[in-house]
């Protein structure tokens, strides 16, 4: 198991890289999956926990190394560093995480700016060659919780939000074949893996590909909704424009909204502590009027 200390993991940093011996670490942050060591500002090193986490550093650094030179948007240039256990290494992309509250301090500029340059980044995904992609290692993306796993965990909500789970579940159930079959993307473009100038109101770049993969061409858009759903209507709208694409902004809605009551019925039990926190969330996603 992958130790949450910083000083530890530096230690064997510094096995491999003694010139950075010395310099200020810090955790970055410390999933279930990996910890991740800033080392000066500069770079950043992730460790895995377990052998399953490890193989998916190994797959992330063959699909990056596949896509870096064919996207427009900064992605992280990742190293892997042999031994045992594996880690890597790459630069760090300077910025912080874009959160709610930051969305909703951008003027309208700055979220048309962000909206073009996430539309761009989807275009670019989705339009990479599939076969040449299956050769870098992609797969088809980890599937949800079923519905009655869904339906066993949204017991612990109110009842106004059981309804609705309930609802959500049965219109995501209705829903035929995605119109655009399956893409390569992202599927995990939410806030805490981007990397974003507040100060400039610009995003530099994205990280954490371990989730990317193959799977059906609106599910990769729920993920912004994390941070407004004003921003994934921005970024469909900029990229229907770019692509010619029309897309169903209603099947995006209830795709989020599962999402949401997947990832609570899966991680509430693990962290109870964070439940009352999810549980706020799927209240506000609730609220949200249904697109038409």
């Amino acid at each position: 198991m992958t130790e949450d200390n910083a000083d530890l993991l530096m230690a064997r940093v510094v096995k491999v890289f003694p010139d950075l011996d010395g310099l200020p670490h810090h955790i970055l942050g410390a999933g279930f999956d990996s910890v991740a060591l800033d080392v000066d500002g500069r770079f950043v090193f992730k460790f895995p926990r377990h052998q399953e986490a490890e193989q998916a550093l190994l797959r992330e650094a063959a699909l990056l190394g596949a896509i870096r030179g064919r996207l427009t948007m900064p992605l992280p240039d990742l190293v892997l560093v042999a031994g045992s256990p594996l880690f890597s290494r790459h630069h760090k992309i300077p910025g912080a995480y874009l959160l709610s509250g930051d969305y909703d301090r951008l003027d309208g500029a700055a979220r048309a700016r962000l909206s073009y340059d996430l539309a761009l980044f989807y275009a670019e995904m989705h339009a990479l060659d599939r076969e040449a992609m299956q050769l870098a290692g992609a797969r088809p993306v980890k599937p949800w919780l079923p519905k009655d796993a869904i339906r066993t965990g949204a017991e612990s909500l109110p009842a106004a939000l059981r309804d609705w789970a309930e609802e959500v579940l049965a219109a995501v159930a209705a829903l035929p074949p995605d119109p655009h079959g399956e893409v390569f993307g992202m599927f995990d473009t939410h806030g805490w893996n981007m990397a974003f100038d507040h100060a400039a109101g610009r995003l530099n770049g994205l990280y954490d590909f371990a989730d990317s993969g193959f799977g059906p061409l609106h599910q990769d858009f729920i993920y912004p909704a994390w941070i407004s759903a004003d921003l994934m209507a921005r970024i469909i709208g900029a990229y229907e424009a770019r692509t010619g694409r029309a897309i169903d902004r209603r099947r995006v809605h209830f795709l989020a909204a599962q999402l949401r009551l997947s990832e609570f019925a899966e991680f509430s039990a693990a962290a109870p502590a964070d439940a009352d926190t999810m549980a706020e969330e799927i209240t506000r996603f609730a609220a949200l009027p249904i697109p038409g």
